[in-house]
C-alpha cells in the first residue's frame, strides 16, 4: 500500500508506528464502517473486528460498507472484503458475536486500542470495564442518531457530555459500577431533532463524521502531532 503522502505529512517513523498498531473495532455500522476505512487508509495493518449483524436495505442511507450487493451478508465479511481491496497485506480477524462479559473473559484480545462503535449499552459498559482491567486504551462513540450537524461533534470525556441521551445512560451504569475514570468519547452537542419516536432516525452525515473522529483520536494519540 502506497503511503507516500502520509509519510510526507507525519513522517516515516509515525507511519511505521501506525503499521504496527493493533486495534479492535466493535460495531461496523455507520460509525464503525467509517472508522475502519480511515484506519486502513492511514496504514494500520493489524485489526480485529466484531459485529454479529447482517446488512439490511435500511443501512444503505448511512453505512459505508453497505451496498445493494451486501444486503443480507455478514457485516464482518463485507468489511474484510473492503479492507483487503484497499490493503491486501492487512491482517484482520473477525468475530461474528454480540459482545458480553463471557466473550471478553473467554477471549484474551491483545490490542493497543479498543474503538467502541456499537450501540448496545451493556456491550459499551463491558468494553469499558475490560479496557480498564487490561490497561488498554479505549475511545467510545455516544449517540449519533437523530442529529444532523457533524460540526457539533467533539471528543471529550464521558462525564462532560450534554444533549446525549446515550452518554447519560452510560454514566448511570458507570456510577453503579463505581467507575469514575475519564473515558474518551465522541459525542454530539446537538439537541435531538425529532421527538416522541420509537425508531431513531439517522442520516449519513453525523455517524460517518463520528467514525472519522474515533479514528483521528487513535491516530493522533500515536503520532503526537495534533
Amino acid at each position: 500500500m502506497n503511503l507516500d503522502r502520509s509519510i510526507k505529512l507525519i513522517g516515516k517513523n509515525n507511519v511505521k508506528k501506525l503499521n504496527n498498531l493493533k486495534v479492535l473495532i466493535v460495531g461496523l455500522g455507520g460509525v464503525g464502517g467509517m472508522t475502519l476505512e480511515m484506519l486502513v487508509r492511514s496504514g494500520i495493518e493489524n485489526l480485529i473486528i466484531i459485529d454479529y449483524d447482517d446488512f439490511e436495505e435500511s443501512n444503505i442511507n448511512r453505512q459505508l460498507l453497505c451496498t445493494q450487493k451486501s444486503i443480507e451478508k455478514h457485516k464482518t465479511d463485507e468489511a474484510i472484503i473492503r479492507v483487503k481491496s484497499i490493503n491486501p497485506l492487512c491482517s484482520i480477524k473477525k468475530y461474528d458475536v454480540k459482545i458480553n462479559r463471557d466473550f471478553l473473559c473467554e477471549n484474551n484480545l491483545k490490542v493497543d486500542y479498543i474503538i467502541d462503535a456499537c450501540d448496545d449499552v451493556n456491550a459499551k459498559i463491558e468494553l469499558i470495564k475490560y479496557a480498564l482491567d487490561k490497561n488498554i486504551k479505549i475511545v467510545s462513540c455516544m449517540g449519533t442518531g437523530n442529529k444532523l450537524d457533524p460540526a457539533k461533534l467533539k471528543i471529550t470525556n464521558i462525564w462532560k457530555t450534554q444533549y446525549d441521551p446515550l452518554a447519560k445512560k452510560i454514566r448511570q451504569y458507570l456510577r453503579k459500577e463505581n467507575i469514575t475514570d475519564k473515558i474518551p468519547v465522541v459525542t454530539s452537542e446537538e439537541r435531538p431533532l425529532v421527538k416522541n419516536i420509537k425508531e431513531i432516525p439517522s442520516l449519513a452525515l453525523v455517524p460517518n463524521a463520528a467514525g472519522i473522529l474515533l479514528a483521528s483520536y487513535v491516530i493522533n494519540d500515536i503520532i503526537k502531532i495534533c
